[in-house]
């Protein structure tokens, strides 16, 4: 009989990590996969960033299903069959040398990893201490994606694309190996207040869903042509790599300050400085060609992208009595960081420049910013009144 890992323990959470990232894993590596298109296939930079769109938008409706399934299949036999399948589709991925027929495999590549990624946080969500493996899970991202953004575009040039989607399979592949060690976690009664229907505040429920979707957008749009952004104003690629890479690993800094500094001193002051830093940092693109300022501008954006966006998931979730709400902004999110690259690629592919996609980004953010500070002070105010949002208590993030 196989022995399993204490369920609440640091190994169950890091196998727990491994299982809701290997289906979105490519997004941590997106800039070496968009740069492995371009120089290795002969993508255009349209195409590419068509690729990582589609791969996306298909993990938000993947994700959108898991909302059925995981009440109704195992989802250990759920996690093994997408894992199989996805290390197939990853393996026939370097076999595809044309657009099209790398959108479509991409595109089921990412219905698949939507589903597992689901199952994965439906999982943790079944854990006594979520809190925990959600940290571990920010861990696991960043500190693996830096490895492959610091690599894995120096192999493009020697291989092409398949040391790319080897890389993923090999993530899945060692995330299956860890399947037999983990718990069954069934489902788990929650005592929790019971709230009436019609508690969901709309008005700042849209503004903070709103703002989710805009800071991821803006944040992919750039970062899933990072790369060649690097490359293009004149760094080498070692540089440019090692740079990313560095950066990913600086950016754990954000979601540690999340869950050092929670909510002692409320969202707004946190958001603000956060949103002004990320804004600086994406200002600093512009001038690329000196690989200290690029450097730079990859740390400060990473750093608050990992602060702002389990912020901005709390907050989505406070606004609704009924808790539904924070399964959605997971859908929303997705979408976001699917129609980033799109649009980007569309601007790319119709002349516009790099200078003109920061730009771009720039403003959405300011957007995003101007529309996540309104409910922000909101909840500051009704964590010392708490009886003027929910009168029936309120739902933690």
């Amino acid at each position: 009989m196989q022995r399993k890992v204490d369920p609440e323990g640091l190994a169950a959470a890091a196998f727990l990590a491994f299982l809701a990232t290997a289906g979105l894993f490519y997004v941590n590596i997106m800039a070496a996969i968009v740069d492995g298109l371009v120089s290795g296939l002969a993508f255009t930079d349209a195409q590419a960033g068509q690729v990582a769109a589609v791969n996306t938008y298909g993990a938000a409706f993947g994700a959108a299903v898991s909302i059925f399934t995981i009440a109704r299949f195992d989802w250990r036999k759920t996690s093994i069959l997408c894992l199989v399948i996805l290390v197939a589709i990853d393996l026939l991925s370097i076999l595809s040398t044309t657009p099209m027929t790398m959108i479509g495999i991409r595109t089921l590549h990412g219905l698949v990893g939507g589903l597992l990624i689901g199952t994965g946080m439906g999982v943790i969500g079944r854990t006594a201490n979520p809190d925990r493996s959600f940290g571990m899970l920010l861990f696991v991202q960043f500190g693996l994606g830096g490895l492959g953004v610091m690599f894995l575009p120096r192999l493009v040039p020697l291989y092409g694309v398949a040391p790319l989607f080897l890389s993923l399979a090999l993530f899945s592949l060692v995330t299956l190996c860890m399947m037999p060690f983990l718990p069954d976690y069934p489902p788990r009664s929650v005592a929790a207040p019971i709230k009436k229907a019609g508690t969901v505040q709309w008005t700042p429920l849209v503004l903070a869903i709103s703002a989710l979707f805009l800071f991821q957008a803006a944040n992919m749009g750039l970062l899933a042509y990072i790369f060649r952004l690097g490359t293009e104003s004149g760094l080498s690629r070692d540089m440019t790599s090692g740079a990313l890479g560095l950066a990913t690993w600086v950016a754990l800094a954000g979601p540690l300050l999340v869950m050092v500094l929670g909510r002692r001193f409320g969202r707004f002051p946190l958001l603000l400085a956060g949103m002004l830093l990320t804004l600086g940092g994406n200002a600093l693109f512009h001038w690329s060609q000196f690989g200290e300022v690029y450097l730079l501008a990859n740390c400060a954006t990473g750093i608050t992208w990992g602060l702002v966006v389990p912020y901005l998931f709390g907050m989505t979730a406070e606004f609704d009595g009924t808790g539904r709400t924070a399964a959605a902004a997971s859908v929303i999110s997705k979408l976001g960081l699917a129609s980033g690259p799109l649009v980007a690629s569309m601007m790319l592919g119709g002349g516009a420049g790099f200078a003109e996609l920061i730009n771009t980004a720039l403003a959405a953010l300011v957007l995003a910013m101007l529309l996540m500070l309104p409910p922000a002070i909101m909840l500051d105010r009704s964590a010392r009144r708490p009886s003027e949002l929910l009168p029936q208590g309120k739902v933690t993030a």
